[in-house]
């Protein structure tokens, strides 16, 4: 172990806060997708000695406060011993636009990531899409990670920015559009030059089962509804699949619940449902009356 390593300023304890961002009480720290899994094995990788792991109980006990995620700069705020959050930045340099470019041409060609993306899931060979295209999607080497924290440990990482590498891997888990973002191309702008490229492809997403038909375009229409059928009541009931848009969205980047944001607002979606089914079979029964 290297005088680096070693623990040159006294143990302290640091200022609890509330609100902090704490990384999951259960399963592996880190993630348990396979990217968010393979962020963490990256960064293991690059033998940083116990540099890495004193952040871990930073980490659990939502040290965290903010995390922001741009294209190749990430900034979080770490609440350490002293009153004031210690700033963290941590740069990864964006691929080139030359590089997005090939990356693109080689997902386009392959419905499956197109459709898996779609999906809001990073398919498990996209990596070779990038490795063919010149431009890994990970850090390849320890010195592609520049980082800064404004603490007076000097070990790189120290414990703040290993808090900070470790809850990436559970954001990035939740939503794998961060790491296109970190690396320089936001989802939306992905997905559309994905689209673009890919040409008129029939791509089954959750939306296209949850929508039926589209609203009447005519707002008279709109406005005045259509008249009620004999059987209008057949289907007032709530759907099988509770929530299935709040499903789709998955899980919010840095929800700072004690719990999932499903599991969190789903008792709301039942409720809500249900009263809607009562009031709809309330409106119709007095119409057919």
């Amino acid at each position: 172990m290297s005088w680096r390593d070693s623990d040159y300023f006294p143990k302290s304890t640091p200022v609890r806060k509330e609100g902090g961002i704490k990384a999951k009480s259960g399963g592996k720290l880190g993630g348990e997708r396979w990217w968010a899994k393979r962020w963490i094995a990256v960064l293991e990788s690059f033998d940083m000695g116990t540099r890495l792991t004193r952040g871990r109980s930073y980490a659990r006990k939502g040290q965290v406060l903010s995390v922001a995620v741009t294209s190749g700069v990430v900034t979080a705020k770490v609440q350490g011993s002293r009153k004031t959050p210690y700033k963290v930045t941590i740069r990864l340099a964006p691929l080139s636009e030359p590089a997005w470019d090939s990356v693109i041409t080689e997902l386009a060609g392959r419905a499956i990531f197109l459709a898996k993306l779609l999906a809001g899931e990073m398919p498990a060979e996209i990596e070779e899409a990038f490795q063919l295209a010149g431009a890994p999607l990970f850090p390849a080497k320890s010195r592609d990670l520049s980082t800064d924290c404004s603490c007076p440990d000097w070990s790189n990482p120290c414990k703040h920015i290993a808090a900070v590498y470790y809850l990436l891997g559970e954001e990035f888990d939740r939503d794998p559009f961060l790491i296109f973002a970190l690396r320089g191309l936001p989802r939306e702008e992905l997905l559309t030059r994905l689209r673009t490229l890919a040409g008129p492809m029939e791509v089954a997403t959750p939306q296209q089962h949850i929508i039926s038909e589209p609203l009447a375009a005519d707002p008279t229409t709109f406005w005045t509804g259509s008249p009620i059928s004999d059987n209008s009541t057949d289907d007032a009931h709530p759907s099988a699949v509770t929530a299935p848009l709040l499903r789709r969205l998955g899980d919010f980047p840095f929800w700072r619940g004690t719990e999932p944001v499903l599991l969190n607002l789903l008792p709301n979606y039942v409720e809500a449902a249900q009263r809607g089914s009562d009031c709809y079979l309330r409106i119709v029964t007095h119409e057919q009356d």
